[in-house]
């Protein structure tokens, strides 16, 4: 079940499925970069105006599942409009920037995005565009990723499969 805060922006709702924690793992591959497993954590939060803040971490993981080190940090916000259409900014710890646009399923909580504008540093490897598909299944939330480069086309890179995370609740004082 879907629950929808009391504050939330009514223009957000058709996204209440994403607020809240998530943490799950996933695979990272993709030719020019190591081949491995990855931890994640991600949050969905809002403040009451029309926008969600979105933060993602990522960890390599060992054999064991253990935390290896840092993978990739990913920060930015989404915001829906009345078509369904949503758009996104991201950056990354690598030094790349974002606009993400697509849409939101008819009847299924599923996102489709492309990117629009890539802007990348000096320092950043290159990334000339990508597309991601969010979706609830089953209650977990589920992405795949896909990027290019000068030197690669369109493929996918990376997914994942995360389970909610429930806050410990306070025991009720009697």
């Amino acid at each position: 079940m879907i629950e929808i805060p009391s504050d939330l922006e009514p223009a957000l709702v058709p996204l209440a499925f994403l607020l809240g924690a998530w943490e799950g793992a996933g695979v990272h591959e993709f030719p020019g970069s190591e081949k491995c497993n990855f931890g994640q954590e991600i949050h969905f939060t809002h403040d009451s105006r029309d926008v969600l803040q979105y933060v993602s971490r990522t960890w390599v993981l060992d054999g064991d599942g253990a935390l290896v080190r840092p993978l990739e940090t990913e920060s930015g916000f989404w915001r829906i409009d009345e078509d369904r259409k949503v758009e996104a900014v991201m950056v990354r710890d690598d030094g790349v920037a974002e606009v993400w646009y697509g849409e939101l399923a008819d009847k299924k909580p599923q996102i489709d995005l492309v990117t629009d504008t890539v802007a990348r540093t000096a320092m950043s490897a290159p990334y000339t565009g990508g597309k991601r598909l969010y979706g609830l299944v089953g209650g977990d939330l589920m992405w795949v990723g896909e990027k290019q480069t000068p030197e690669v086309e369109l493929k996918p890179y990376m997914s994942a499969q995360l389970k909610r995370v429930v806050a410990a609740q306070e025991p009720a004082t009697p």
